[in-house]
């Protein structure tokens, strides 16, 4: 069994800042993946920090992705999330995650905020 899987979320510039820490895989998904739909539900734009995020799998990518999904429903920025150093954490490109991924929470937060000022 991998690295138990924490959350918190702080709440910063408007947006839910959600710090995710252990491995986000099958086993430990459930949490996250319905704390950020719910996240995304509220219409606060969510933030994912992956920085302390040691492994993710397929599971944890899907819960990612449809969180963006959620978040582009809703008309908010499906941009935010933040990738660790770790390569064995980062979204693959090929993962359908470039568009939203991030390499710091600051240039999460730039992108979101440019979202909103750029007209659709």
């Amino acid at each position: 069994m991998g690295q138990a899987l924490t959350i918190e979320v702080r709440h910063e510039q408007g947006y839910a800042i959600v710090t995710a820490a252990g491995e986000i895989d099958i086993s430990t998904v459930t949490g996250l993946r319905e704390r950020l739909f719910e996240l995304a539900a509220s219409g606060r734009p969510p933030v994912v920090d992956l920085d302390q995020v040691s492994f993710i799998d397929s599971a944890g990518l899907a819960a990612l992705v449809g969180t963006a999904k959620r978040a582009a429903a809703r008309r908010q920025p499906a941009r935010g999330l933040r990738a660790a150093d770790d390569p064995r954490a980062v979204p693959p490109d090929g993962a359908g995650m470039p568009d939203i991924a991030a390499r710091t929470l600051a240039e999460a937060l730039e992108a979101l905020a440019a979202a909103r000022t750029t007209p659709s």
